[in-house]
């Protein structure tokens, strides 16, 4: 038997205008209470970032599970082994217990030399695993080529994989072998300084931009220090170091002071929908107009039967199963809703959920809302 389904959504009416009374309400509609939230969260900073390491390495200790022989890996042992005073080459080097790796981290701001970092090892060529694996010394530099970490350690890698070896041969894996971490592998060797404060001023970069988030990030600042905040456009803001007593104040005590404050941010009307796995994200400023919302479903269901054909007395044929197919579409009733006043996102939510509307027709809905000109937000579909 085969089942398809057919989703049908009959249509979507704006009733629009409704009496001027209603089409007043939807020109001011209702605030919709916020939390605040501290500066923290909101913007960072500039000048206390973080910075990329990479570096290219070498694991050692593989149960046979590493690169070929021929490969990136030899060149590497090869090499390694030359440092220490033994002569060698690529093509005497003949080990699948090595792989050649690329090693990554991030260098927090203002760590102190000595201190530790996590790092992730990730293969490079054709190993089969990085499972056991011990990675030997490896500098990691930064964008500008110098070194700052080093990095050596036993791997940690959160998957296996397994098999009876040979062609056709059953094999096991779970999660990714080829990519491991070394909790606190890598040794600082060099300090990056930040520069937090430049003549007296510390300018704060919003993590999302906006004009009423930074006007009002402005105001909270200026509120606890007088004049001392400014927002140079809808990203950026610079604030004065204020001073007691002809001294600038502490500025680690003031940075701290200046990330608890809390503010009620601003955010764009937005409804993100994810038509793969069916995800629907709306947020609190969104509005719909009222709204007529018809939804039905159309069933169609092809069965197939089985028919056997027997030959005719004495005709020398066999016989055969043919297959009777048979279509019977079922039509569910309709329904109707409409929705006034202005409704909110949650009574729209109560309504589809009573109608018990799959998923995948609810982001239907909401994109036919939009063409309707009914849906007062943007629409990102993924």
């Amino acid at each position: 038997m085969r089942k398809a389904y057919v989703g049908r959504l009959c249509f979507l009416i704006c009733l629009g205008f409704i009496g001027e009374s209603l089409a007043g309400e939807l020109a001011k509609p209702a605030p919709l209470p916020q939390a605040k939230v501290r500066i923290k969260e909101l913007a960072e900073v500039q000048g206390v970032r973080e910075n990329q390491l990479v570096g290219n390495g070498l694991v050692v200790g593989l149960d046979g599970s590493g690169d070929k022989s021929g490969t990136l890996a030899n060149q590497e042992l090869a090499s390694f082994a030359t440092r220490f005073g033994v002569k060698v080459t690529a093509g005497d080097v003949k080990s699948k217990n090595v792989a050649a790796v690329l090693i990554t981290a991030k260098l927090p701001p203002c760590i102190k030399k000595g201190s530790t970092i996590d790092v992730q090892v990730s293969s490079l060529g054709d190993a089969k695993s990085l499972q056991g694996g011990i990675l030997l010394q490896t500098p990691l530099v930064g964008a500008d080529g110098r070194v700052y970490a080093v990095a050596q350690g036993a791997l940690s890698v959160g998957g296996f994989s397994a098999g009876s070896g040979g062609e056709g041969g059953a094999s096991v894996q779970k999660n990714h072998p080829l990519v491991g971490r070394i909790p606190e592998g890598a040794l600082i060797e060099r300090e990056v300084s930040a520069d937090i404060a430049v003549g007296g001023l510390v300018r704060l970069r919003l993590r999302r931009p906006d004009f009423t988030t930074a006007r009002r990030m402005m105001e909270g600042i200026n509120a606890k220090w007088a004049g001392a905040a400014t927002a140079l456009d809808l990203g950026a803001l610079e604030v004065r170091v204020p001073q007691a007593d002809a001294v600038p104040m502490d500025l680690v005590t003031f940075v701290s002071e200046l990330e608890a404050i809390a503010i009620i941010p601003d955010t764009t009307a937005r409804v993100v929908l994810n038509e793969r796995t069916g995800t629907i994200v709306a947020g609190a400023n969104v509005q719909i107009a009222p709204t007529a919302i018809s939804h039905g479903s159309l069933y169609i269901v092809v069965k197939n039967s089985p028919v056997i054909v027997q030959p005719a007395p004495l005709s020398g044929g066999t016989t055969v199963v043919e297959q009777d197919q048979a279509a019977v579409a079922i039509e569910a009733k309709a329904q109707v809703l409409v929705l006034q006043h202005g409704p909110t996102l949650g009574e729209l939510a109560q309504a589809l959920n009573a109608l018990k509307v799959s998923p995948r027709d609810i982001i239907a809905i909401f994109q036919a809302l939009k063409n309707a000109g009914a849906l007062y937000a943007e629409l990102v579909i993924m």
